[in-house]
């Protein structure tokens, strides 16, 4: 059941209509005192409320309302209702503990939309189902560190909602390979997946690149062009450091993410989107907010989930598989002969502190490689660029001290076919590796898939 608090009666109506032909029960009522009763006496999952009431335009009846309801029914959604001018307002009620909000006069679409992803992240959490994990495509996330678990855990989760995703974490740690997964997991996955990388657009072209333009609209504009959000329709739209965007195109950013309705510059028209928005930062916006740098209305709108990507050095288990990931991919792409890295050379490169993350193992092992040319490498073959690129010295106390390449490398292996009961596609999926590079490993540790 949807309870609707609202005191125009043409407002209960349009929602109790729309929301009944969306196959939904509903219970409508005016104000505060009704809505306790409901809420006391019934059990709603899902929430609707404006933040005015009567005469009142400070909305702290609304607020106190809110509060109310959080204390009697704290796990169900609630949506507030507010006019365009009072963000404000929309923001005190998300620090409140509201789910999400939406501004009047609201698109019926993306209201249901915004409905329906509450209903799913906040209802009875099922475990997946043995064919509903395989079904999860995780294609280049290497690795099975408990880190990196947590994250993807909550990527099978979200993927399939409509839920806006905040995306932050240091820089080369892999927010584009996790928003992709997102996409490819959805529903949308049909639709195209637009990337924008924000802290590259300029002020002058921010109109133009996100919402298009007409021939003419500008000295420059020869010819009509498609937005990014035009290209993104019915799929998903990933917003790259988006703690990068200016305050005035910030402002014009959450006109389109409030409704997904937009002009092209020179077309007064009004147009819709379909889009789901996924988002990127190494930024610490709550800091960025607190600053006035970033807006704090914007904040609540793009991280109604919030994934914080871990280090390199939070999860150094995983640098034994990322490490022969790009390597067979460097030598698969280069023609070159088979690589072998001595135990002492993995222990250095686990034990690095990798400012750069992800991004600074990958050019190390390929940089290494390559003015090899192949072969056997050892420690002197990574020491020089670990120099060049300015990389912190080993970081000597890790997870992984003590345990031999041998160790490691068995280990993760049996752990990793004991999960794909002995599937050895499925395995070598995991780890990162060819079929025929873990025959290899397999014969050398003497392990048979059975065991």
């Amino acid at each position: 059941m949807i309870l609707v608090i609202d005191d125009d009666s043409a407002i209960r109506s349009s929602l109790n209509f729309m929301l009944k032909r969306a196959g939904y029960e509903v219970v409508t009522v005016s104000g505060p005192k009704e809505a306790m009763e409901v809420v006391r006496n019934h059990a709603p999952r899902l929430i609707l409320m404006d933040m005015n009431f009567s005469l009142s335009t400070s909305g702290e009846e609304g607020i106190t309302l809110l509060k109310q309801v959080k204390i009697f029914i704290p796990d169900v959604p609630v949506i507030l209702m507010t006019a365009c001018g009072s963000i404000d307002l929309a923001v005190k009620g998300m620090q409140a503990g509201a789910f999400d909000f939406m501004t009047k006069p609201w698109n019926n679409t993306a209201l249901l939309q915004r409905i329906e992803t509450a209903l799913e992240l906040t209802g009875t959490v099922t475990i997946p189902t043995e064919q509903e994990e395989d079904l999860f495509d995780r294609s280049g996330i290497i690795g099975r560190s408990g880190a990196l678990m947590v994250v993807l855990n909550t990527v099978k989760r979200v993927a399939r909602t409509n839920a806006s995703v905040l995306i932050t974490g240091e820089s080369g740690t892999g927010k584009e390979l996790i928003a992709e997964a997102i996409h490819r997991n959805s529903t949308r996955t049909g639709g195209p997946f637009v990337k924008v990388n924000l802290g590259g657009i300029s002020q002058s072209l921010f109109e133009s690149e996100m919402f298009g333009h007409k021939k003419g609209a500008f000295t420059d504009a020869t010819t009509d062009r498609a937005g990014r959000f035009t290209l993104a329709d019915k799929g998903t739209i990933f917003l790259d450091e988006i703690g990068d965007l200016d305050l005035s195109c910030q402002v014009k950013l959450l006109r389109i993410l409030q409704d997904q309705t937009y002009e092209i510059l020179g077309d007064s028209i009004p147009r819709k989107t379909d889009v789901r928005v996924v988002s990127a930062t190494n930024a610490d916006l709550p800091v960025r907010v607190r600053e006035g740098g970033f807006r704090e209305d914007l904040f609540y709108r793009i991280n109604l989930i919030t994934l914080r990507l871990p280090s390199l050095r939070e999860r150094r288990e995983d640098i034994p598989l990322l490490v022969r990931h790009f390597a067979d991919k460097v030598v698969k792409k280069n023609n070159l002969q088979p690589i072998e890295i001595e135990g002492e050379a993995m222990r250095f490169l686990c034990g690095l502190s990798y400012p750069g993350n992800i991004r600074e193992l990958k050019n190390l092992v390929e940089r290494a490689i390559l003015i090899s040319g192949g072969g056997r490498l050892n420690v002197s073959h990574f020491e020089p660029y670990v120099i060049q690129t300015s990389s912190a010295t080993p970081a000597g106390n890790y997870s992984l001290q003590g345990l031999t390449l041998e160790e490691i490398e068995k280990r993760t292996i049996l752990d990793t076919l004991e999960r794909c009961g002995g599937n050895m596609s499925k395995a070598s999926l995991e780890l990162g590796l060819s079929r025929a590079a873990l025959y290899r490993r397999l014969k050398k540790y003497n392990i048979t898939p059975k065991e």
